[in-house]
């Protein structure tokens, strides 16, 4: 019989997370540990180190991806949860984090009670989540789970110059385990919202069902160099008209696709970026999300559209690329049903919804059954340092974590008992 009465220890995950938010700390309580950084070795060095104090096996693979497993009463593939460690710049001390500290604690309070599952549960902490340093984002739950290339992804470089297969070995984790052949049982994932939904609801729980498919482009717009005094409008060719053109034109698909489609700009440069002279660079990105594909790539037409006539107006050279481009997925409808029904039964109350931000999560749906546990962000407030979620909140994300993980594990056994 599962045992249902079990929580989880808040002040002991509490202080975890506190812990961890201390490697990278920047002012106003946040956390800068940018993947494969110096800051982000320490992090590993800690999260390694706890999961061998709980007796975890822990293991390391060739894009440095951290799993620790422990064993159940028969050999399979593990009951699996688990998130990232690496932040943005200015990111809080949740995201991510909160997923891989929660597992360790639901480890924790199984060792605690003496609890033997039947099948192996594990945890995991993927490298390169953000993607800030290096492109893509999901990097290394995306090798893990096969979709993305081991080799070809040790020879990205970073935005600094760095080579990923070099700073792996530099911190230590360059390891030997395999790569795109790990599958779990299942795979569960507590993440805080980072958006208002949950708040704005009063909601305690989120049942991820899907996440949303993103597009990311990256615009070099090439005018001419003039003064702004003497050149007349009509004979300009404008980079940043350009940008600031596409800026606008992005805002007018979201709104005009409505429905869950959104749309960044998220950077906009331009050269030589002097007031009195006309650009004759820009450069600009777009982030296009939507949970319906076939929206998303009607938005992705549009902006492409645009470019392409805006440009030869103007007399402006554009080159572009995709940085990124993820369909949406579908988390498993059983996965998030357990998800919605045990958190009900623990008096939460709970919404389904989608997620707008990519997750490791969704490497894993297209190989065992996976779902998403949010929990709320106070504000919306997500990638900030004044990122926060409650204590209450905290705890009731990481019970009901607890709550599926043992319903997924198959039944347990009390050590000791007669069963």
């Amino acid at each position: 019989m599962q045992p249902t009465h079990l929580r989880i220890n808040l002040d002991r995950l509490l202080d975890r997370i506190d812990t961890l938010a201390g490697i990278g700390a920047i002012d106003g309580g946040g956390v800068c540990r940018l993947a494969l950084s110096e800051q982000d070795r320490l992090g590993r060095d800690w999260v390694c180190g706890w999961m061998r104090d709980l007796g975890l096996q822990v293991s390391v693979d060739g894009i440095g991806n951290v799993v620790g497993v422990r064993a159940g009463q028969q050999p399979g593939p593990p009951v699996m949860t688990g998130s990232h460690i690496d932040t943005v710049a200015t990111g809080g001390r949740y995201d991510g984090n909160l997923g891989v500290l929660a597992g360790l604690e639901v480890i924790e309070t199984l060792n605690d009670a003496q609890v033997s599952t039947q099948k192996p549960l594990a945890v995991g902490f993927f490298s390169n989540e953000e993607g800030v340093r290096f492109a893509p984002d999901m990097m290394g739950s995306a090798v893990h789970q096969g979709h993305l290339e081991l080799h070809e992804m040790l020879a990205v470089v970073g935005v600094d110059g760095a080579t990923l297969g070099d700073e792996l070995k530099r911190i230590g984790y360059a390891g030997e385990t395999s790569t795109g052949d790990k599958r779990a049982d299942c795979f569960v994932e507590l993440h805080v919202e980072q958006g208002p939904l949950l708040e704005a609801e009063n909601q305690q729980i989120g049942a991820v069902e899907k996440v949303q498919g993103i597009s990311w482009m990256e615009y070099r717009l090439r005018g001419t160099a003039n003064h702004a005094g003497t050149t007349p409008m009509a004979l300009r060719n404008d980079a940043a008209y350009v940008a600031a053109a596409i800026a606008v034109e992005a805002r007018r698909i979201a709104s005009h696709l409505g429905g869950d489609q959104v749309a960044t700009v998220g950077v906009l440069a331009l050269n030589p970026g002097l007031v009195n002279v006309i650009a004759k660079e820009a450069l600009v990105t777009v982030d296009l999300r939507n949970t319906d594909d076939d929206k998303l790539s009607e938005s992705e037409q549009q902006m492409a559209d645009f470019v392409a006539t805006t440009c030869q107006a103007e007399g402006v050279h554009c080159e572009s690329r995709s940085l990124v481009r993820l369909q949406p997925v579908l988390f498993d409808p059983e996965l998030v049903s357990l998800i919605e029904e045990t958190a009900q039964s623990m008096d939460f109350s709970v919404k389904r919804m989608p997620s707008g931000a990519g997750h490791d999560a969704q490497m894993f749906a297209a190989n065992c059954p996976t779902a998403m546990i949010f929990v709320p962000s106070r504000g919306g407030i997500s990638h900030n340092v004044a990122e926060y979620t409650a204590p209450e909140q905290v705890r009731a994300g990481a019970d009901v974590l607890l709550q599926v993980l043992l319903a997924k594990a198959e039944g347990v056994a009390i050590r000791g008992s007669t069963r």
